[in-house]
């Protein structure tokens, strides 16, 4: 690893670094880590700082200008001090029709703030989002990437309300309750949290086309023979070429992918899955 010369404290540092060699483990290409380094950086200072640009650069022995530009691209990195709690209202179209920007607009007047503005007390950063393909639950609001499903302008400002009084937030889905910026950053990063299991992660809406196809037996096509449910496997682009099918996905992609997983191989796997609500 490349000398660091960012400003952070020796203590930070060393605990920044230490994380940072974990990270690169994981990537037999150095530079490939950047963007789970972003996020480390960004679980320590709120947002990616010119310190934490200064860091990945040094670590990954990358220019500062190569760091920003990937670190600007996305918008889950923040380029200037975020709240605690990002407030995310879906606008996207269906989102939209069903009351999103009803929703944004109720928020920004409540709390004093536009898109991507932060309140003054430093909790809640406001934004517009795209399509969290939640559709089936619009209008749909995040708070640090947390669904928050069918919501309305009141149902929307009591939460926020709950979050400006420090009182702990439960999202419709997922997690048991809503994790800081800062810590939904860390995991981000690759450093997991313990909370992967909690609570349900597909809800009745969006099982509701399995529950159809199976009161009705419906398969997809070619399987009106009844052939085995279970996954294609890794023979799939082989097979479709012998039967003169155009083959699937191109050399080296996930339809070549050696099966890791029963579910890989076995649809009654699946099947137990997608009912509990679990492993979507």
């Amino acid at each position: 690893m490349a000398t660091i010369t960012s400003s952070y404290s020796g203590e930070v540092l060393e605990r920044l670094s230490t994380d940072a060699q974990a990270i690169l483990a994981r990537y037999p290409e150095p530079r490939s880590a950047l963007l789970p380094l972003l996020h480390l950086v960004q679980s320590q200072d709120g947002y990616v700082s010119p310190a934490g640009i200064g860091f990945c650069a040094d670590v990954l022995d990358l220019s500062r200008a190569s760091v920003s530009a990937v670190a600007t691209f996305y918008s889950q990195y923040k380029r200037h001090p975020n709240g605690t709690y990002t407030v995310g209202i879906c606008t996207n179209t269906l989102c939209a029709v069903m009351g999103g920007d009803a929703i944004f607009d109720h928020l920004a007047d409540k709390l004093g703030i536009g898109h991507d503005e932060t309140t003054e007390d430093g909790t809640i950063t406001l934004e517009r989002v795209e399509c969290n393909a939640a559709c089936d639950y619009a209008p749909v609001m995040m708070i640090n990437w947390e669904f928050f499903d069918n919501q309305t302008p009141a149902s929307a400002a009591e939460t926020v309300d709950k979050l400006l009084a420090g009182e702990p937030v439960a999202p419709t889905r997922g997690a048991s309750s809503v994790a800081t910026f800062k810590e939904v950053s860390r995991v981000l990063a690759g450093f997991e949290d313990g909370r992967a299991d909690e609570g349900i992660a597909a809800g009745p809406a969006t099982l509701v086309g399995l529950e159809l196809a199976r009161k009705n037996g419906w398969r997809a096509p070619g399987d009106e023979d009844g052939a085995d449910e279970g996954a294609a496997g890794p023979d799939v682009a082989a097979d479709a070429a012998a039967s003169g099918a155009d083959p699937v996905g191109d050399e080296g992609s996930s339809a070549e992918r050696e099966p890791s997983t029963p579910a890989d191989t076995s649809a009654e796997t699946v099947a137990e899955t997608d009912e509990k609500g679990t492993d979507r």
